[in-house]
């Protein structure tokens, strides 16, 4: 994990530190940015060894490909949302649920928000995303560390004043001069009363571990609303139909619209004296254009191959079973713009 390069100059993490401090008047939270990485595993549940539930929902929010998905796979602790280098992968508000000690941490993905089409199936993304900030205890708003757009503004004006915010400056990593983002933490605060600033990087174990103890103040005192051991409230047929459609992208690149899509025809678990689990699925990637359909077969089949092959082994490990998967192409042309299908497909 990329950390400060030795030759970095004390001045930066001063410099972080004190405009940290000052934008938050009266904080007892400090972040160093030279000091994430080193924070101990567990250490801030150190001071919760018993007392009474703590549980609430924290929505993880921001403009598309901003790294909101890792990010809650990060705090599951397991892989729940698709990623992808492509924008817009994330289409459904899922819930990623951790608990750790006496705290039930309910993270919610949730789509990001779009500005740029008015499709019937973005309008359906956005109503997921104002549904979901709407009755949260706290919220994550994702942004690149440093960088903030007219995409990142429009975000940041649906919040509701009285919930609590935490600014997660993420990608710090990829800052080359830590210093710089000072002026910039300064400018992120005269944009909106963040609760909290939290420079870090989705990838790097001592942020997140740090990101739990600072969420953790902000949840109510109450009974968890899962067992210890849910990871998410999302079924196998809808993660077999996300991990399907992560391949499709990761295997297609910028080629493919971001329109195409997967449904679960079937999902049957069935006996098995030689497994402990056997599951049968059959998918269907819907594509809106004839040469969509050839790009995603590819030639001799070979990528329509890879895509499910590698599918059925992420499947696999994530249901533990035996996982029997057949995967077939359709096109249904402007599916996207039609809400009827919209809905038909799956989305709210």
């Amino acid at each position: 994990m990329n950390q400060d390069k030795p030759s970095a100059p004390a001045q930066s993490a001063a410099d972080l530190d004190a405009m940290l401090a000052a934008a938050k008047p009266g904080s007892g939270t400090t972040v160093r940015a030279d000091q994430q990485a080193s924070v101990p595993a567990g250490a801030p549940d150190a001071a919760v060894a018993a007392g009474p539930q703590r549980c609430g929902l924290i929505a993880i929010v921001g403009k598309p490909n901003v790294g909101k998905s890792t990010l809650m796979n990060a705090l599951v602790g397991q892989k729940i949302s698709i990623t992808s280098r492509k924008a817009q992968t994330t289409r459904h508000r899922i819930t990623g649920i951790r608990t750790r000690e006496q705290t039930q941490f309910v993270f919610v993905d949730t789509p990001g928000f779009q500005t740029k089409h008015s499709t019937a199936l973005n309008k359906s993304l956005n109503k997921t995303v104002m549904g979901a900030i709407g009755d949260v205890d706290l919220i994550l708003f994702v942004v690149e560390a440093g960088q903030f757009t007219l995409a990142d503004a429009k975000v940041l004006s649906l919040f509701k004043p009285g919930i609590p915010t935490l600014l997660i400056a993420n990608k710090l990593d990829t800052v080359g001069r830590r210093a710089e983002i000072a002026p910039w933490l300064k400018g992120m605060q005269e944009r909106h009363p963040f609760a909290e600033f939290v420079p870090m990087s989705a990838k790097n174990k001592g942020d997140i571990e740090r990101l739990f103890g600072i969420c953790e103040k902000y949840l109510p005192e109450q009974p968890w609303m899962y067992a210890q051991d849910e990871l998410t409230d999302r079924s196998e047929r809808f993660l077999a139909s996300e991990t399907v459609r992560e391949k499709l992208f990761r295997f297609t690149g910028d080629e493919l619209p971001y329109t195409s899509t997967v449904v679960i025809d079937k999902f049957e678990e069935e006996a098995s004296k030689q497994h402990k689990r056997f599951i049968r699925v059959a998918a269907t990637i819907v594509v809106e254009r004839d040469g969509h359909k050839a790009m995603v077969i590819g030639e001799k089949g070979e990528r329509l191959k890879r895509i499910s092959t590698e599918a059925r082994q992420e499947l696999e490990k994530l249901m533990d079973a035996k996982v029997f998967l057949e995967v077939w192409v359709k096109v249904r042309s402007g599916w996207a713009d039609d809400e009827a299908r919209v809905r038909s497909f799956g989305y709210e």
